[in-house]
């Protein structure tokens, strides 16, 4: 297992940050590792929810189908999902007041047997474009 987290303090109120965290059209534009949506990510904001993801890590391309696991508006959303090679992936966005701000924390977990072939660089990448995407959406609603 690979398990990899970022935090940052964003100038924008939670539910600014959350309403560009759920802005699926817009997902490119801060998040490091998105390449798509094939289906326009997910029809409903709803946990049990599901949606399909292109994404890039360490290079390689992958097709993720997420399901909702856990949703509460401004505060929190985790998504649970199978990616290629049976590894599974798990990400939780975190969203915190704080003033006229928010701190914003995102954690990511990775299991199955090719994770374990390469955790360490796993973990790097995935820690650099967790900080990399936080830096770009507080850029976008700040």
């Amino acid at each position: 297992m690979a398990e990899v987290s970022a935090e940052a303090r964003i100038g924008a109120p939670a539910e600014k940050v959350w309403a560009r965290l759920t802005d699926w059209p817009s997902h490119g534009e801060w998040n490091a590792t998105h390449t798509s949506f094939p289906d326009g990510g997910p029809a409903a904001l709803e946990v049990g929810g599901t949606f399909q993801e292109n994404m890039k890590l360490m290079g390689f391309p992958a097709e993720v189908e997420w399901t909702i696991e856990e949703l509460e508006p401004a505060r929190v959303l985790a998504i649970r999902g199978k990616g290629p090679m049976a590894v599974s992936v798990a990400t939780r966005y975190t969203l915190t007041p704080d003033g006229d701000a928010t701190t914003m924390r995102i954690d990511g977990e990775f299991t199955g047997a090719a994770v374990s072939l390469m955790a360490g660089k796993l973990k790097d990448s995935a820690t650099a474009a967790l900080n990399e995407s936080l830096r770009k959406l507080a850029g976008l609603v700040t």
